[in-house]
């Protein structure tokens, strides 16, 4: 899909109007600076997996996103 270029007053009013504006992005080549992500392995025990599956279905949520989550929690924590 080729990008429609369109002046920043323009775009502004379409977006405050709720107009559709994702043919202005170059979405195939989008990227997230500092969330690139490199894969880890990691051993818990049987124990572990257990507790972490509880919790992460009380929330609603996937075991891996329960563990990034109290990761960061945990890293925001000692860097303030």
């Amino acid at each position: 899909m080729k990008k429609k270029f369109i002046k920043a007053g323009d775009f502004d009013t379409k977006f405050e109007l709720g107009e559709d504006i994702s043919e202005h992005f170059d979405l195939e080549n989008a990227s997230r600076p500092g969330q690139k992500q490199k894969r880890v392995n990691v051993d818990f025990p049987v124990w572990m997996i257990h507790s972490l599956d509880r919790e992460a279905k009380k929330m609603g949520v996937t075991r891996q996103s329960i563990i990034k989550f109290w990761i960061s929690e945990k890293l925001q924590h000692i860097a303030s």
